[in-house]
């Protein structure tokens, strides 16, 4: 298919090498045209010089950038996607964002007569590079079949939740569970040093039980070694845990874990840690 892709950050630029590499004809978007120019060594498509542009041809757009201002900007503004976008269209948002700027580009994409999926991504940069992603996505059935063959090329699951904006929300459970995750394991591994146990012989043993998760079985040693560059940063965790919680506070839910720990997330970037990792808490607690 002919298909565009807006973001090439470290999710998106492998993200739209899946597609190039499934055959697709990709055309690509970024804001600092030299990441474009360096997508374009390493695989076969096109750039565009604004999202308009990238969009004018495509069958389904692609959008996989920071926040809700960079969803507003590539996709509802001056050149974004929604002025090149033709009739018939896809517009498929990767960003993690708000669920209220979802139902917002959809209102506007329908009135051109386009569709639109929110489609956040779980998995990190890891996920993006291995063609491995979990997609959560928000939308009409319908939309989602068109799709999703082509969502296929980088992901390993892909679920419609329910309308638009469902995509969002479950991210947002997501990262509620990922946050109350990390901290028990950091707050065990904590434990396990102040009370002289072999932290390996431990983890070692509950990893095969009902305490095992992905954080426990990928995170455990680099956090036990007080090593934080990998994955996901502090600084992106604290954006997506601000949307979670003034959503909690629309609907109506108690997230008072989920509120402390993002204070805790808050302490790191005081002490320089925004560019940390998410497994970075247990720093708060051995410094």
């Amino acid at each position: 298919m002919r298909v565009a892709f807006a973001g090439l950050g470290v999710m998106g630029f492998p993200m739209a090498g899946y597609l190039a590499k499934a055959g697709h004809e990709v055309t690509v978007y970024n804001r600092t045209k030299s990441r474009s120019d360096a997508w374009l060594k390493a695989y076969r498509g096109r750039q565009a010089l604004t999202p308009a542009a990238a969009a004018s041809d495509a069958e389904i757009v692609f959008c996989c950038v920071g926040n809700d201002d960079d969803v507003r900007a590539v996709i509802l503004g001056k050149s974004g996607i929604l002025e090149g976008v033709k009739a018939g269209s896809v517009i498929v948002d990767h960003t993690t964002a708000s669920a209220l700027v979802a139902q917002e580009v959809h209102d506007a994409a329908r009135k051109k007569g386009v569709d639109f999926l929110d489609a956040p991504l779980s998995g990190g940069q890891a996920g993006a590079e291995s063609g491995k992603l979990t997609i959560m996505t928000g939308g009409d059935a319908r939309v989602f079949e068109r799709v999703r063959p082509v969502m296929d090329a980088y992901a390993k699951a892909c679920t419609l939740i329910g309308p638009v904006g469902s995509g969002q929300k479950a991210k947002m459970v997501n990262q509620i569970c990922i946050a109350g995750i990390v901290q028990g394991l950091a707050e065990g591994l904590h434990f396990a040093k102040r009370a002289n146990l072999d932290v390996a012989a431990v983890i070692g043993a509950i990893s095969k039980g009902a305490a095992q998760s992905w954080q426990m079985e990928n995170r455990w040693q680099t956090m036990n070694d007080g090593k934080f560059d990998f994955g996901f940063a502090v600084q992106w965790m604290r954006k997506d845990l601000k949307i979670a919680l003034e959503e909690a506070a629309r609907v109506g839910a108690t997230l008072e874990m989920t509120r402390l720990i993002d204070g805790f997330y808050a302490e790191l970037e005081q002490l320089g840690g925004s560019r940390f990792d998410t497994s970075s808490l247990i720093k708060r607690l051995e410094p």
